[in-house]
C-alpha cells in the first residue's frame, strides 16, 4: 500500500486481541466489551468524540459476521476507522478445525472475536487537536505534561533561577505531573517557546528573577493561544502550585474534548435524498440519513461520491424512517463521508 503520514507507515504496531468462545452470545458480548473499551479510550484519554456502531455488510471484515468501529472525523473533515472490534462466528473456526469439547463431551466449534486499534490512533490525535502552531496533545496521554523554561540576562541571575527551578520541579514531580526542565543555553527563551508548542507540551511555566523574588511563576497554556492563554503570579507554595496546575490539566483536557465535539457536531448532516447526500458530501462534510438500500446502492454512492458508510451508529433516533435512497421503510440512520 502508499504510505501517508501519521496514517500508514511501511511498519505499524497494533494492539491487538484474538479470543475463543463456548457460544455466540459470548462471543457478541466480547466483541461489544471491546468496542466500549475502545470507545472510552478514545474519549476519556486521546479527547477524541468518535461515533460508535456497526459497520455494513459492505464495510464489515472479510470473514467476520459483524465489524464494530470507532468513526473519528479529522481536522479536515475526513473519517478515520479509529478502532474495529470484529465477531467472527464460527467462520474461521470451521475453515481451521478450532473445536472444544463441551459439558455434554461433544466437540463444537468456538466462537471467535478479534480486536484492535493501530498506530494510526496516534495519527488520529495529531489530526484531531493539531493546529499551525504544531502537536496538542491531551493531557492525561502527553509524555510531557508541564515544561518549565528558565529565564535570566546576568550570569549571577543563573544560580536563583536554577535553584527555584529545581524546587518547582521536584514539587511537581513529587505530585505525579510529567515534568521536564528546559536549561539548555544553546536557545533562546522565546525559541523554546515555540519549540515546545510545536512538540504538544499542554502548559509551560516560565521563571526568571523577578519570579524568583515574588515567589511566583508565568504559565501559559497550549490551547489558548497568545496572551489569553497566559497567567501572571501563580504561588510558587507546593500545594496551591500543584492545585493550580492539576486544575489546568483537566480543563484543558476537557477543552480538547469539547472542541472537538462541536466541530464533529457542525459538520454532521441530516439528509432525506441522495440529492443532499452529495451536497453534503460535496462539502467535505459527513451525511447522516436513514439506509436500507441495496448493497449495489451503497457500491454506487462509493463510486459516485468517494463517500462511504462509515457505520450504524449505536446511537440512533426513534421514530419512523424512509431510505432516503429507495423511499422504503429503514429501521436506522447510517453516516456517510469520505475517509482516510
Amino acid at each position: 500500500m502508499r504510505t501517508k503520514p501519521f496514517i500508514r507507515t511501511l511498519e505499524f504496531l497494533w494492539q491487538e486481541g484474538h479470543t475463543a468462545h463456548a457460544t455466540l452470545e459470548e462471543a457478541e458480548k466480547e466483541a461489544m466489551q471491546m468496542i466500549d473499551v475502545y470507545t472510552k479510550f478514545a474519549y476519556e484519554q486521546a479527547a477524541i468524540p468518535v461515533i460508535p456502531g456497526r459497520k455494513s455488510r459492505v464495510e464489515t471484515f472479510a470473514g467476520a459476521d459483524r465489524t464494530y468501529t470507532i468513526e473519528a472525523m479529522m481536522g479536515d473533515k475526513k473519517a478515520l476507522q479509529a478502532g474495529t472490534s470484529h465477531n467472527l462466528g464460527q467462520n474461521f473456526s470451521r475453515a481451521f478445525e478450532t473445536q472444544f469439547m463441551d459439558e455434554n463431551g461433544q466437540l463444537e466449534h468456538v466462537w471467535q472475536t478479534s480486536w484492535a486499534i493501530s498506530t494510526r490512533f496516534v495519527g488520529g490525535i495529531i489530526m484531531t487537536h493539531g493546529d499551525d502552531a504544531g502537536l496538542m496533545l491531551p493531557p492525561r496521554i502527553a509524555p510531557i505534561q508541564v515544561v518549565i523554561v528558565p529565564i535570566w540576562k546576568k550570569g549571577d541571575e543563573k544560580g536563583v533561577v536554577m535553584e527555584a527551578v529545581a524546587s518547582v520541579q521536584n514539587t511537581l514531580k513529587e505530585a505525579g505531573i510529567r515534568v521536564k526542565v528546559d536549561d539548555s543555553e544553546l536557545r533562546t527563551p522565546g525559541w523554546k517557546f515555540n519549540f515546545y508548542e510545536m512538540k504538544g507540551v499542554p502548559i509551560r511555566i516560565e521563571l526568571g528573577p523577578r519570579d524568583v523574588k515574588n515567589r511566583s511563576v508565568v504559565l501559559s497554556r497550549r490551547d489558548v493561544p497568545g496572551k489569553q492563554g497566559k497567567e501572571f503570579g501563580i504561588s510558587m507554595e507546593p500545594s496551591i502550585l500543584v492545585d493550580h496546575i492539576k486544575g489546568r490539566l483537566e480543563e484543558i483536557q476537557a477543552s480538547l474534548l469539547q472542541k472537538a465535539i462541536t466541530f464533529r457536531d457542525s459538520n454532521i448532516v441530516d439528509v432525506n435524498s441522495y440529492g443532499e447526500l452529495k451536497e453534503v458530501i460535496s462539502e467535505g462534510k459527513w451525511a447522516r440519513g436513514p439506509w436500507s438500500a441495496s448493497d449495489a446502492d451503497e457500491l454506487k454512492v462509493k463510486e459516485e461520491t468517494s463517500a462511504t458508510i462509515r457505520c450504524f451508529p449505536f446511537d440512533q433516533p426513534e421514530g419512523a424512517k424512509k431510505c432516503f435512497m429507495t423511499g422504503n421503510p429503514a429501521d436506522e440512520v447510517a453516516i456517510f463521508a469520505k475517509s482516510y
